[in-house]
């Protein structure tokens, strides 16, 4: 069975850059400013976000959440990178309305193309899942050798390789775009025959080089996990960055007493999910995910912010 990173192969040391960095350079925003009781806003490109969210909900139950996915606009990762970080501020902004407490950037692409320009705007703590993977990665890794899966733009970016490289320069670091990969989740054909054989094509030349450690980087990539797996055989460690990031999440709230002690009230909108587009469609495939019954998704305009 292939081996997957988490909390017992998967250390997590802070450092003066990433999340932390990120507050720190909100010199606007103070702990007065906000409510432990404000939901969490979370976004991500369509429904790969989903998998961030399932983690959060598993690590810190109390906490609310609002989730927008963008699904008229769906793949980002063909898009230019001024296209990313417009979509990014928009869907921001949107999130904004809601007076939340954190912003989760649930998507990598959005992680290698906004997040600067994010962090300079947002006055409140904002994080990514770029930087979990990467350490995650280092940690698990045994040969060196490590793997990253993700879209053309995450690829394009080198995102993956600076960070891993900033940790240690002794490893090795080999990209693969996969760009069928979102359409095909986004389609629900997570176990299915042409998913099968598009994910052999992608992923021979990562199985030739022996890598033993392979960043699923894009939080679609997880919900066809046993299929990578199954490919890539048992010595190769998949690293899936939803889970790093709820722990950092959880840790950066406790830090800045945001923690959510007490569960929401009955009737609180507990957990809202909003869609640019094919909402009935978005709530079936959410409910596979979560298993929450999530009962509605509402449809916005979200050029409108």
């Amino acid at each position: 069975m292939t081996k997957t990173a988490s909390n017992e192969n998967a250390g997590f040391a802070e450092d003066s850059k990433g999340f932390q960095g990120t507050w720190k350079n909100n010199r606007t925003c103070s702990r007065a400013d906000l409510d432990r009781d404000a939901p969490i806003g979370v976004f991500d490109s369509g429904v790969g976000g989903l998998t961030v969210v399932r983690e959060i909900i598993r690590q810190i139950p109390n906490e609310k959440i609002i989730y927008f996915g963008d699904t008229a606009r769906v793949p980002y990762g063909n898009k230019s990178q001024a296209t990313v970080t417009r979509f990014s501020e928009q869907i921001v902004r949107f999130l904004r309305t809601f007076q939340v407490k954190t912003i989760v950037v649930a998507c990598n692409t959005a992680s290698a193309c906004a997040m600067e320009t994010l962090e300079q705007d947002c006055d409140i703590p904002i994080i990514e899942v770029v930087r979990p993977g990467a350490k995650t990665a280092v940690s698990a890794t045994r040969n060196g050798r490590i793997g990253v899966i993700a879209t053309e733009a995450t690829i394009s970016s080198q995102i993956y390789t600076k960070y891993i490289t900033e940790l240690n320069q002794n490893v090795s670091v080999y990209g693969k775009a996969c760009p069928l990969f979102v359409p095909l989740v986004e389609e629900g054909l997570l176990e299915d025959p042409v998913t099968d054989e598009i994910a052999r094509r992608y992923l021979t030349e990562l199985i030739d080089i022996d890598i033993d450690t392979l960043i699923l980087g894009c939080t679609h990539y997880p919900l066809i996990r046993s299929t990578l797996g199954r490919i890539m055989g048992e010595g190769v460690t998949l690293v899936n960055p939803a889970y790093e990031t709820a722990r950092r999440l959880r840790e950066l709230l406790t830090e800045h007493d945001l923690l959510c002690e007490t569960p929401p009230g009955l009737g609180s909108n507990r957990y809202q999910f909003y869609v640019s587009d094919k909402a009935e469609k978005f709530v079936r495939f959410a409910n596979s995910i979560i298993k929450y019954g999530i009962l509605s998704a509402k449809t916005i305009n979200i050029e409108e912010y």
